[in-house]
């Protein structure tokens, strides 16, 4: 649990490294932690992903959230819309639009670690929404690949 400390004009909490808890993702089985979760943020939503060779996130777009992406450690490779591939280098960073169709994937040799940062903060438990939502998000279903991990 993260730690809460209190100042005179403003609270916050920090969450050590060693304390965020990881596990995979639900839907492709990437590594992450839901930072904002873990530390009780109400207003967006905040995860850092482990991206191993081979893997990718899924092919999703959202219905009111923007996403701010900042590649940490590697190469970062994102699939924007039907056509658009970017390759970015360690701290470079994408915002995406909400109803932009986006991936991240990676086809390199090394680890890829994203930190992705949304708001205004949308639901996403996929088991919660109905068969039109999940269509509309997930166009191509919840576990499609682009063609450069095997897609």
């Amino acid at each position: 649990m993260p730690k809460r400390r209190y100042a005179a004009a403003m609270s916050y909490r920090v969450l050590p490294a060693a304390e965020a808890f990881w596990r995979p993702s639900n839907m492709m089985g990437v590594d992450n932690t839901d930072l904002a979760k873990q530390l009780g943020s109400t207003v967006f939503g905040a995860r850092l992903w482990r991206l191993k060779p081979g893997e990718a996130s899924t092919w999703h777009r959202h219905a009111t959230q923007h996403e701010l992406y900042v590649v940490l450690e590697g190469t970062g490779r994102v699939r924007i819309g039907e056509e658009e591939r970017l390759t970015l280098a360690p701290l470079s960073t994408l915002l995406v639009e909400p109803r932009t169709l986006r991936q991240l994937f990676n086809d390199t040799d090394a680890d890829a670690l994203w930190l992705v940062v949304g708001a205004p903060l949308e639901a996403a438990n996929t088991l919660e929404m109905t068969p039109e939502t999940l269509a509309d998000l997930y166009p191509d279903g919840p576990r499609a690949l682009p063609p450069e991990v095997g897609g």
